[in-house]
């Protein structure tokens, strides 16, 4: 395994909250993955999240993180659910370069009923619905969106559709959430959340190489299924192989995982990209949402003469005097 700018001798491994960008010449393959440690903490403990939604929103951040960081220019990538399930809604959003943040919305009462009969796994938790990647490119532009059903499938496979319908890519998603139970400087008992993930893409230079068999309810020819090519399959059997304790285990690290995975092949590793938890939302901002409302509106919002509003993702509250805000 090499690295660009890195001799012999003189590795080093990206670490937690570090995506590394990673090419197997010998199968075509391309990809990216990442563990997150104290970034996906800072996020997780703002909310306090019971267990289980936690666990969701990990997946969804390591998710939008392995993504938002392939974006080639300034904008944002956002992944959201709008479901039927406890948890209706889980929203992360990746801002170009290294800005991560995420936000859930679960019924409290309907989650406890799901925990009391054990149905706690993400596809349980969200139901029936839809997932949306969205990617913003900013003002004077067109947003993208694709939107893949939620129909009883782990995040990794609806991931995986979604390439498939929208950039007929072929792609292999992992994603592994797990918390760590130790102990502080002080000897303290602590809990903490780890999170790690894959994506690998198989991007030969013959595009016909890469066609795929057609989705259930497609419009390719039943009875000419495609052949997966030889390379590609041996390159999804790799992955499969990952253990979901690798992928967040900070003893076995992005770059030990790829070695393990692809030294036979010849595994090329690239600078690691950090990833921060950076809310984008400002006084600013906020001010100039509130003065896009009517008077009435702005009126209703008053409470002992000010505007009070806290940012979902953040939790961070702005206060406005009622003579800062002016309908426009």
């Amino acid at each position: 395994m090499t690295q660009e700018s890195h001799s012999l001798g003189q590795f080093n491994f990206a670490g937690d909250d570090h995506v590394v960008p990673f090419q197997v010449e010998g199968l075509d393959v391309r990809g990216r993955a990442v563990q997150l440690g104290p970034m996906l903490d800072a996020i997780l403990e703002r909310h306090n999240y019971p267990l289980p939604v936690a666990r969701l929103v990990a997946e969804t951040v390591v998710l939008t993180v392995l993504l938002g960081t392939s974006l080639k220019f300034e904008g944002k990538l956002i992944i959201q659910t709008k479901s039927n399930g406890p948890v209706d809604l889980v929203v992360a959003d990746f801002s170009t370069p290294d800005r991560v943040r995420a936000y859930a919305r679960y019924d409290e009462d309907a989650l406890a009923r799901a925990v009391e009969s054990g149905d706690t796994q993400p596809q349980d938790l969200l139901g029936e619905g839809i997932l949306a990647f969205t990617i913003d490119q900013g003002v004077h532009t067109q947003r993208y969106q694709g939107i893949v059903p939620l129909d009883g499938a782990s995040l990794e496979e609806i991931a995986g559709v979604y390439f498939r319908q929208s950039e007929q890519i072929p792609t292999k998603v992992r994603l592994g959430v797990a918390e760590l139970l130790d102990r502080d400087e002080n000897g303290k008992p602590r809990h903490r959340w780890r999170a790690g993930g894959m994506v690998a893409q198989f991007l030969p230079e013959a595009p016909e190489r890469m066609r795929q068999p057609d989705l259930p309810g497609g419009d390719g020819a039943e009875d000419m299924p495609a052949e997966i090519d030889d390379l590609w399959d041996e390159a999804q059997v790799m992955v499969e192989t990952i253990d979901a304790d690798e992928l967040t285990d900070p003893m076995v690290g992005t770059e030990r995982l790829l070695y393990r995975l692809f030294h036979e092949r010849g595994v090329r590793v690239y600078p690691p990209q950090p990833v921060y938890d950076r809310c984008t939302c400002s006084r600013e901002r906020l001010r100039d949402v509130l003065a896009s409302l009517s008077q009435e509106e702005i009126d209703a919002s008053v409470e002992g003469g000010a505007i009070s509003v806290t940012c979902e993702f953040c939790s961070t509250t702005y206060r406005f005097e009622a003579t800062e805000v002016r309908p426009q």
